[in-house]
């Protein structure tokens, strides 16, 4: 039996993993069954800002359109009235024609300027907005979500992904509305002068149509291929910088770097064969343009007369055609941004379709003030590809007292203390604090009465005094200097050459381990929970700042539940009750000379750890 334990101990760590690459998995054969408009439509849906004032917008491309179709027309009339007319040359009609085509030049300028102004204000706001929602929506995703193997994945959703929509929308989104609307607008003119040349216009770009549609459709194949890859050099990239210490300490080199240049040759393989495709559209849209030219010219020299067109109308028509190819083509230079961009735009999309595990109430519950109780009934947890983490959960925390929670790598211990912060909800059970339903309770409330404080203590890259605020919006310098003085660490604060004003670096990394962990108490006292979840903060740091982390721990205790995910045991020792895991489950619990004494899977760790401390 407890072979059978250490192997699903042992397997329950690759849960997270496995999840990862089978949530890939799904993203890779959904893929399969997604269409470029498909995106787009949910790209509207989810972002209004695109929507509104589109009327506005429109109407304003359509001026741009009918001034760059204004020049032909002047043209025509010129040739036709001004040299042709029924008087011989007019010099006054060609000037006035002339002073026309240039005020209706500046004029377009003018509002083309406007029109793009407001393309792009729309795009960027668009833009800024759905990375906001982006990064909401993570941020109320359940610790199922925010696995290792995801993180550099989800961030790359947040930025790269965003960034290809951004230089889409600086350019590509702005030529499909006002080069859609000049096309529109060319065509409808044309059919005025002759419908019969415009049909020959038509019939020679209609089969433009399947050949842009099957090289667009292979492009949003081959940019989707290529996001991911970019969001696995971008994970590969993040580990590395982020694992550099361990990686250097281990001589690890060779083999991350061969990681990093297999990642960045798929990426580079993928570019190019994305790029194929897009070197077919130069000389598809020259052939088709110089056909269309050659079109015009040999029907219009021999049907013109017929048509009742006049050597004006037809030189006309010619710029016209001129004027049609340039929209066209600009739009087969955009496609191959539009398919980067509708890649990057799927994918965000896809994590905005991840469902929330963790719903806030609408009308929640305030916990009570003070040291709170703990009920855990029949609690169940699993991730949602399968794999229960925890099962048939049962315990009741009095409140003040300092609970230990032990147990070996992968027993579940850490899985259950993030469940006590509402990290994730269980899959199956209830957990009441201070007699509450945790889950009805209310969001302001229970961040303000329950605080958790990590192994790893992570610090922005801010000052202390911003580290240490963060706890409770708009604390005063006063209050911060408070909370350390309240944990005996002012003392340490008058070490620091800038004191509580001293700026930690990224990630706090300016400070040692344990000082981080020094700051986070800090945090955790200014917020003055009821119930305060550690997940070991003494478990990697030196023994003089070890002393100072007890002493400051002792006193952050006082007056409230305290529950210790306890990687050293002398935690456990100190502890007023400890809670034993092992598989998934509660297999003791009692104080620390009861379970030493019962000789079972917890003395069984004690020995261990003493064992250790020894060598």
């Amino acid at each position: 039996m407890k072979s059978e334990r250490r192997v699903r101990q042992s397997t329950r760590g690759e849960i997270g993993h496995d999840q990862a690459l089978n949530s890939l998995q799904e993203e890779a054969d959904e893929y399969q069954k997604t269409a470029a408009m498909t995106v787009l439509r949910r790209g509207l849906k989810v972002s209004p800002e695109l929507r509104s004032g589109a009327v506005i917008t429109v109407l304003m491309a359509l001026i741009v359109a009918s001034g760059s179709l204004a020049i032909p027309i002047l043209i025509q009339q010129i040739l036709d009235k001004g040299l042709a007319g029924t008087e011989g040359l007019d010099s006054g009609f060609i000037y006035s024609s002339c002073i026309i085509a240039l005020i209706l030049i500046v004029l377009v300028i003018i509002i083309q300027r406007a029109t793009y102004n407001r393309l792009v204000k729309i795009a960027e706001t668009t833009i800024l907005e759905l990375r906001i929602r982006v990064f909401a929506h993570l941020q109320r995703l359940s610790l199922a979500d925010h696995i290792e193997a995801r993180k550099g994945i989800l961030t790359a959703r947040v930025t790269s992904d965003i960034e290809t929509l951004s230089q889409f929308a600086q350019w590509g989104a702005i030529a499909w509305v006002v080069d859609s609307v000049i096309i529109l607008g060319t065509l409808t003119v044309m059919a005025i002068y002759s419908w019969q040349l415009t049909i020959v216009v038509i019939a020679i770009y209609i089969p433009i149509i399947p050949i842009l549609k099957a090289i667009q459709r292979q492009q949003f194949l081959k940019y989707r291929e290529v996001r991911d890859a970019v969001s696995e050099t971008m994970g590969q990239v993040s580990e590395a910088v982020t694992a550099a210490p361990v990686i250097r300490s281990y001589g690890y080199q060779e083999t991350v770097r061969t990681k990093l240049e297999t990642a960045n040759q798929t990426q580079f393989k993928r570019q190019i064969k994305a790029h194929k495709f897009f070197a077919l559209l130069a000389p598809v849209m020259d052939t088709f343009s110089a056909m269309t030219i050659a079109g015009i010219v040999v029907v219009g020299s021999l049907f013109g007369p017929e048509m009742g067109l006049s050597s004006g109308e037809m030189i006309a028509f010619v710029f016209l055609t001129t004027v049609l190819i340039a929209p066209i083509w600009e739009l087969g230079e955009v496609l191959d941004q539009t398919q980067t961009a509708l890649a990057g735009w799927w994918k965000v999309l896809s994590v905005l379709d991840i469902p929330f595990e963790v719903e806030e109430p609408s009308n929640g519950k305030d916990l009570p003030h003070g040291a709170l109780t703990i009920d855990v009934n029949d609690l169940s947890f699993h991730y949602r590809t399968g794999g229960t983490v925890l099962e048939n959960i049962n315990c009741s925390i009095p409140a003040g007292i300092n609970v230990a929670v032990v147990g070996a790598t992968g027993s579940g211990k850490t899985t259950f203390v993030k469940l006590l912060a509402r990290l994730a909800d269980p899959s199956e059970g209830s957990i009441l604090i201070g007699g509450i339903p945790l889950h009805e309770a209310n969001t302001e409330s229970r961040h303000q009465s329950i605080q958790m404080v990590p192994q790893d203590g992570f610090l922005f890259n801010e000052t202390i005094t911003d580290n240490v605020a963060f706890a409770r919006p708009g604390a005063s310098h006063n209050d911060v200097e408070q909370a350390f003085d309240a944990l005996g660490l002012q003392w340490w604060i008058e070490t620091l050459p800038e004191g509580i004003h001293t700026h930690v670096g990224p990630r706090g990394e300016r400070l040692s381990v344990g000082e981080r962990q020094l700051v986070a108490l800090a945090r955790a006292q200014l917020a003055n929970p009821g119930l305060l979840i550690l997940d070991e903060a003494t478990s990697a740091v030196d023994p003089e700042t070890e002393v100072a982390l007890v002493s400051a721990l002792d006193r952050l205790s006082e007056g409230r539940t305290t529950i210790s995910v306890a990687h050293r045991l002398s935690t456990a020792e100190r502890a007023d009750f400890i809670l034993v895991f092992d598989d998934g489950a509660i297999v003791e619990s009692g104080h620390h000379s009861e379970l030493v004494h019962q000789q079972g899977i917890y003395a069984s760790l004690f020995d261990s750890w003493l064992g250790n401390t020894r060598s």
